[in-house]
C-alpha cells in the first residue's frame, strides 16, 4: 500500500546536512517527495511510497545524520497521490 506523510522535524537540525542526509536515505528507500528548511529552525518533508519506505525514512528522522539532535518528530498521514517522480531538496 503506497501512502504520504508530512513530516516536521525539530530540535538542532538545520546546518547538520539534514535534508542532504534525508535526499540520500529517500533515495535509497525508493521514497519520492521533498525536504525543506523553515523559518523557524525546523525541517519539513513529504514523504511518498510504499508504507513500509515511508515508515522507514520517517524511523530514520527521529535520529537524523550525526551532527542532528532531534527533540520532535510530528508526522500527518494524508491520500497518497502520486505526485512524485524523485526526492528533492526544496529551497
Amino acid at each position: 500500500m503506497k501512502i504520504r506523510a508530512m513530516v516536521t522535524i525539530t530540535g538542532l537540525v538545520q546546518g547538520v546536512a539534514f535534508r542532504q542526509s534525508t535526499q540520500q536515505t529517500a533515495q535509497r528507500l525508493n521514497v519520492c517527495g521533498w525536504v525543506k528548511n523553515l523559518p523557524d529552525g525546523s525541517v519539513q518533508g513529504c514523504f511518498e511510497g510504499e508504507e513500509t519506505d515511508v515508515e522507514a525514512l520517517i524511523g530514520w528522522c527521529h535520529e537524523g545524520p550525526s551532527r542532528a539532535e532531534v527533540s520532535g518528530v510530528n508526522v500527518k498521514k494524508e491520500t497518497f497521490s502520486g505526485q512524485f517522480e524523485s526526492f528533492r531538496i526544496s529551497y
